[in-house]
């Protein structure tokens, strides 16, 4: 039961999200996503749940030494952070329209968004 893989269906959460913990010692801080974990559900959030690791001198790494990195955390701990609420919200979708790119014609392309669900805001990443 220990090494066993529990498959976890489409998560919410994304690469580049910012994100509020929610659970944990590191309760409350607020970081981006750097990676998602479908198969374990888990996912890696800046300077958060930092582990210290000491490493030997090796070609990567000549001098050795005590190196920190973010461990995973599970996907269940973290919540979507909107920025107009200032928090971690739960979160919905909703479909919403664009003009296709280029064209002058009246063709809209429907896409879902994740909004939340306090102050209705759109809380897709902007890249």
């Amino acid at each position: 039961m220990l090494n066993s893989v529990v498959v976890v269906g489409k998560l919410s959460i994304r690469k580049n999200d910012q994100v509020q913990v929610i659970a944990g010692r590191e309760k409350g801080k607020v970081g981006k996503v750097l990676s998602v974990d479908h198969v374990k559900g888990r996912v890696v959030v800046e300077k958060t749940n930092m582990m210290k690791k000491h490493v030997k001198p090796n070609q990567k790494n000549p001098q050795g030494g005590v190196i920190e990195k973010e461990i995973p955390l599970h996907y269940s701990n973290v919540l979507l952070y909107c920025t107009k609420c200032s928090k971690g919200v739960r979160h919905g979708s909703k479909m919403t329209e664009k003009a296709a790119k280029g064209k002058k014609g009246a063709e809209k392309k429907a896409t879902k968004v994740r909004v939340c669900k306090k102050c209705d805001s759109s809380l897709e990443a902007t890249a």
